[in-house]
């Protein structure tokens, strides 16, 4: 009996742990450092082994969703957006249509599943926010931000990497009265909407950022940082930042009240301090060399690294103070994950290179071609149970990093 009850007990206790995890865009805090040990220090001549690949996933620059119980990601086919479930040795399990995607320069699925709850979200380039049933792809809802709400297409096709949290999800319709809204996740209903600063959205992912007992949606539009009580919508504050195109696709980094926010095309980064209430922002320093296009960054041990897009470099920052410490061509410009200590950098002429960081510089340590795939190297590298995941376009790869 006494055993009955305690494997009642673990089966209640592991329902609810699968309900809540949530599997988004660079990772749990959304910045892409990855709690992952045991890796790999230095790896094979040709690069780590590669343990298998899906070769059928159509357009796009989705990176994987990386679950318990399956991986997702998605892609195009025709001109129809599919998500891609597949299981740990990379069999399909199923595909789901869920509308027109992308088609008309750099095609493709541009955003990013999002896992929760056992359900899968996920936002077209043309505005349809959807909901599906992660264990067979059903439509659960769809919600229409151009019809529904106000809000507006932009140059290359809307994208944002959803964010969901205190059962919450977010997203930048970019119309004049719903900026940005936040729904139920259950239902698709509107919990509240924000006229923001009624700018268009401009390809960013937002970020959660808590302070004290308060949290803030931190996002950006076309010419603005800006912040929002994450609870009602409430518009708290809006800090200038302007681009050749409004195209700032990076989800900033937060650290101990301070928010780094970066975009490219020459512009850079500039650091802003929070107010104790996070009613209001103060600069702190900016730097113009770090002009990462859509890359992403990752903050460790107080220093920032990224890649430029016009400086054509790879950048070592200090958080506190924005001096460059040092500044090499580790390859071509690209994204950034961080896991175990290391740097893991993808170019995007295709080449994955594990990078080590020092005082005096950048130390290049490994570095292998993809080999599979095709068209643009953008989908962000994923790191999950000692395994690389590798995007591009057509193809996913995964790769073993165990130290065995």
């Amino acid at each position: 009996m006494k055993r009955a009850l305690v494997l009642i007990n673990f089966a209640i206790l592991s329902s609810i742990i699968s309900a809540q995890e949530i599997v988004q865009w660079r990772g749990t805090n959304r910045d892409g450092t990855y709690n992952e040990s045991g890796l790999l220090k230095v790896w094979p001549e040709n690069g780590p082994n590669l343990l298998w690949h899906f070769d059928d996933l159509g357009d796009g620059h989705s990176s994987a969703t990386v679950t318990r119980n399956a991986i997702y990601t998605s892609g195009m086919i025709g001109d129809k957006g599919v998500v891609f479930a597949l299981d740990y040795n990379g069999k399909l399990l199923w595909k789901a249509e869920y509308g027109v995607e992308w088609n008309e320069s750099w095609n493709g699925v541009r955003s990013t599943p999002l896992f929760y709850n056992d359900k899968l979200y996920i936002e077209s380039s043309f505005g349809k926010l959807v909901c599906l049933n992660a264990k067979n792809g059903q439509l659960m809802w769809i919600v229409d931000l151009f019809k529904d709400y106000d809000g507006v297409n932009i140059k290359w096709g809307v994208t944002e990497n959803l964010l969901i949290d205190d059962n919450k999800l977010y997203c930048t319709p970019g119309g004049k009265t719903a900026n940005i809204i936040a729904l139920d996740p259950n239902s698709g209903k509107l919990v509240w909407k924000s006229a923001g600063n009624g700018e268009e959205s401009a390809y960013c992912s937002p970020l959660i950022v808590k302070l004290g007992s308060k949290k803030l949606l931190v996002t950006q539009t076309a010419n603005s940082i800006i912040g929002l009580d994450a609870s009602n919508g409430k518009f708290l504050w809006k800090f200038e930042h302007i681009n050749t195109y409004a195209v700032h696709p990076n989800t900033p980094l937060y650290s101990n009240g301070k928010l780094f926010c970066f975009s490219g095309y020459g512009k850079g980064g500039v650091m802003l301090k929070l107010s104790d209430d996070g009613s209001s922002v103060t600069e702190q320093w900016r730097s113009t060399n770090f002009d990462n296009q859509m890359g992403g960054a990752v903050l460790f041990n107080g220093k920032i690294y990224g890649s430029g897009h016009k400086s054509r470099s790879w950048f070592c920052l200090d958080w506190e103070t924005g001096k460059e410490l040092y500044s090499e061509k580790i390859t071509e410009n690209g994204n950034i994950i961080f896991a175990d200590g290391m740097l893991y950098c993808y170019g995007d002429k295709g080449e994955v290179a594990l990078v080590q960081s020092a005082d005096s510089g950048f130390k290049k340590i490994s570095s292998f071609k993809v080999s599979y795939g095709a068209n643009q190297h953008w989908a962000h590298l994923v790191i999950s149970d000692k395994k690389l995941y590798v995007r591009h376009g057509t193809s996913l790869m995964v790769y073993s990093l165990a130290n065995n």
